[in-house]
């Protein structure tokens, strides 16, 4: 995943390939995002904390298009992609809810 401080991918940037606790040391806004595999949770505050996108393959040029309410990315974590046998469904409440 490589995320821009500006719209249409321009700026600075940062590479990402693993879950990262706290991005604010790599950019100070992020306005689009490129994610070239895989899904990501970004989340809006450091440890992995605040409100979460889900982000699936693809571009990203304005942060409006991932339902984000402001610029702040400040953590985020790769999804494993799990190969399930047909008809099982595995829910956890790890990605969807704080505590």
């Amino acid at each position: 995943i490589t995320f821009y401080e500006d719209r249409g991918f321009q700026g600075r940037h940062y590479e990402c390939s693993s879950d990262h606790s706290n991005l604010q040391p790599y950019f100070s806004r992020c306005n689009s995002v490129r994610v070239d595999s895989g899904c990501w949770m970004l989340y809006e505050q450091p440890n992995f904390a605040g409100c979460q996108y889900f982000l699936r393959r693809g571009d990203y040029p304005d942060y409006q298009q991932w339902m984000g309410l402001s610029d702040s990315v400040r953590s985020c974590r790769l999804i494993p992609h799990v190969k399930l046998p047909l008809g099982l469904l595995i829910l956890s409440p790890h990605f969807f809810f704080s505590f």
